[in-house]
């Protein structure tokens, strides 16, 4: 193999090239594929996102499209032995048509959940949505992406009146003078995004970052902060306070675009920056350093990610920090403004066309009457037909078999067993199912667990869009059909769709993206995520098309907010925000606070990258990281196996020590199933307005194993 260049064998294939995109994080990374002599070569690409640039999954994604676990057949599960065992796609369709039916006819149709993920195109989280509302005729849709994206989204619609991560094209990083992260470690989740931080520093601007680690990414920066997990919003409202009072708001911004600011400014009175300093543990000097570099530089951005996000009080906390950059006047301005940095491969799309349990294509709310008639008209059904708002994903997963749950599951792309918080109590709630469907192209954890697994398409195998961080809307395009016995989920959508004798089921339910997406277009049109004038021709003559674009010969949007803001009045909204304690704090018996996040070489679940011999031996176990001073109380060194234990369960894994941690934290990352699974511990209390978990901070203690 050359340098610079990636292979994965398989035999008898015709020489053949495609210009696609990564099946990882929400870059969405340009990439060329090309199978030669058999093999499937990974080559960079060109993109405006990552200008040539892989990280090592990127490098390695081929490996995949012919590992030795690769599902090639559909799995039912014995009766008598409790074993999965090898079937038929008719047998496999036909227990879960009989399944399905069963539960609704003495459960209702609520008693059958759909659960997506947003690692699925376009066409598909839409056909999903779709399926499971004139299909299944049921509310229970929700995906993971609720553990993602969901704070992020709800501070964005209620400030700006739309969800968009960045609002801006990626390249404005490269120019802003001043620019600050909040819980966001690009250099491991996303590599590629770390050549805008370099350019940006190069030409002489200055990197601020927040996070209770000392990160890849931290120590980049040209000033850290290192707040106690979950006092983000502390921060945020210091650093408004310290522009209040230095005069630094932009006094006519806020009177000619925003409404809502005097509340603000009066609720951030009280929080002068020693009260911010006693409680996150920031500096008064740097919380004003930081304030400065914000209130007086020119082209100013603002970004927050999930460790910011992830909290039982996400919502508001982003607000805040949406609130500090109205009162700048970043929004809108060239070069400055607010973003979120979206986590998974189509986190942006897969949020926008169905599959969250209050939506409807386009970025509708299910429950607004114009939306459901549009919809419903599309769709061809009466819009009293359709169903009302479902419930987000945690509250739907752990009502699973209970007596007034849902009593079958049907999982698209996601595994939930190893990403839910809480997971033990979510993989026994799985275990009490009548049905439990899991399609997939490995037998992650969730699915060994299934009643039936349906082999399934991966990337490099069907043709459709995604959308990614910038809302930059492409082309995944197709080097190869799916292996023998292998289906992708709009096949298997639509084979479900006519067994269970949806009327006129092929051309409800096509297994063609090109159709699905030409209905997804009409669809969308008219809604905040407007695709009408997107198709697939014009992705493939530019590079992406960015949404809203409700014309064919009108322009895209790679840029909102300049003239106004998605909202009635076309102003945005200030709301007001307050602090508030974790939803568990630390005690007599749990002292410790725990944190989780991500490492460079896994992903997600890990159900992919655990399984790349090249990412296995650059991450190959799961840790628990401790500062020095904490590891030598404990009586613990550097290797040991650790037990963290929280209220709602434990890990066990190698202690790793690090002075880059604060002594009152420990971390570890969630890719790990088993004893290691790091969301055996997490909290599972959750955001009232976005549903989002409480991933990022709950109390634990530390002993050696």
């Amino acid at each position: 193999m050359t340098d610079g260049a990636r292979s994965a064998t398989r035999p008898g294939r015709a020489p053949r090239e495609v210009a696609t995109h990564c099946p990882y994080c929400a870059l969405q990374c340009g990439m060329t594929l090309r199978t030669d002599d058999g093999g499937v070569t990974v080559l960079p690409r060109q993109f405006p996102t990552n200008r040539g640039g892989l990280c090592q999954k990127g490098w390695t994604a081929a490996d995949l499209l012919d590992h030795p676990d690769r599902l090639t057949t559909p799995l039912l599960r014995d009766a008598a032995t409790g074993e999965l065992r090898r079937a038929s796609w008719d047998a496999a369709l036909d227990r879960i048509v009989s399944g399905i039916r069963t539960v609704q006819d003495t459960a209702g149709r609520d008693a059958v959940a759909v659960f997506g993920g947003g690692g699925l195109t376009n066409e598909k989280a839409y056909a999903l949505g779709k399926f499971a509302r004139i299909g299944l005729r049921t509310r229970h849709i929700d995906y993971n992406g609720r553990f993602c994206m969901s704070s992020a989204a709800a501070a964005g619609m209620r400030a700006f009146g739309i969800d968009r991560g960045l609002p801006f094209p990626l390249s404005d990083l490269g120019r802003a003078d001043t620019l600050l992260l909040v819980g966001a470690n690009p250099a491991e989740t996303m590599p590629p995004l770390v050549r805008w931080l370099t350019e940006q520093r190069q030409a002489g601007g200055r990197l601020i970052v927040v996070d209770p680690r000392v990160t890849a990414t931290a120590r980049q920066a040209d000033l850290y902060l290192q707040p106690l997990p979950g006092t983000d919003l502390a921060v945020a409202n210091a650093l408004l306070h310290i522009a209040l009072t230095e005069g630094w708001v932009d006094q006519a911004y806020v009177a000619g675009r925003t409404t809502g600011f005097e509340a603000v400014r009066r609720s951030v009175a009280a929080w002068w920056p020693a009260r911010a300093e006693q409680l996150s543990g920031v500096p008064v000097a740097d919380l004003e350093a930081t304030a400065r570099a914000l209130g007086t530089g020119g082209r100013v951005i603002i970004l927050t990610a999930r460790g910011a996000e992830q909290h039982a009080k996400g919502v508001d906390t982003v607000t805040a920090y949406v609130n500090l950059a109205l009162a700048l006047g970043l929004p809108g301005r060239d070069g400055s403004g607010y973003g979120c940095l979206t986590g998974q491969g189509n986190g942006q799309g897969g949020r926008e066309h169905g599959q969250k349990a209050d939506q409807l294509p386009g970025y509708r709310r299910i429950d607004d009457p114009a939306a459901r008639e549009h919809v419903a008209g599309v769709w061809g059904v009466p819009a009293d037909e359709l169903p009302g708002p479902g419930v987000p994903a945690y509250q739907l997963l752990d009502s699973l078999g209970t007596p007034d749950g849902p009593r079958a599951l049907l999982v698209f792309g996601s595994n939930p067993v190893v990403s839910a918080p809480r997971a033990a109590r979510i993989e026994r709630r799985l275990r009490d199912l009548d049905l439990l469907v899991v399609a997939d192209l490995l037998l992650s954890e969730t699915a060994a667990l299934a009643d039936v697994v349906l082999p399934t398409a991966q990337w490099a195998e069907e043709d459709g869009t995604m959308t990614n961080l910038e809302g930059r809307v492409l082309r995944r395009r197709a080097l190869r059909p799916p292996p023998p016995g292998v289906r992708t989920d709009l096949a298997i959508i639509s084979a479900l769709a006519e067994r269970l004798t949806v009327d006129d089921a092929a051309t409800r339910f096509p297994a063609d993206p090109a159709a699905v997406f030409a209905e997804l277009r009409r669809a969308s049109a008219g809604g905040a995520a407007d695709y009408a004038g997107i198709s697939w021709d014009r992705i493939d003559t530019a590079d992406g098309v960015h949404w809203p674009c409700p014309s064919e010969d009108g322009p895209d949007t790679p840029r909102l907010f300049a003239d106004r803001f998605a909202t009635p009045d076309g102003r945005a909204r200030f709301h007001p925000v307050d602090h508030r304690p974790a939803a568990e704090e630390v005690c007599a018996t749990y002292p410790l606070h725990f944190t989780t996040g991500r490492v460079l070489a896994q992903y997600q679940s890990g159900t992919q990258t655990r399984r790349v011999a090249a990412l296995r031996r650059a991450a190959p176990e799961a840790f628990v990281e401790l500062h020095p001073d904490l590891a030598a109380r404990l009586g613990i060194d550097d290797g040991d196996q650790v037990l963290v234990t929280s209220r709602r369960g434990e890990l066990r894994a190698p202690a790793r020590l690090s002075a880059g941690i604060r002594p009152d934290t420990v971390f570890a990352p969630f890719h790990w199933a088993g004893a290691a699974r790091a969301n055996s511990v997490t909290n599972d209390a959750v955001d009232p307005i976005s549903g989002m978990p409480e991933f990022k901070i709950c109390a634990v203690r530390v002993e050696k194993a």
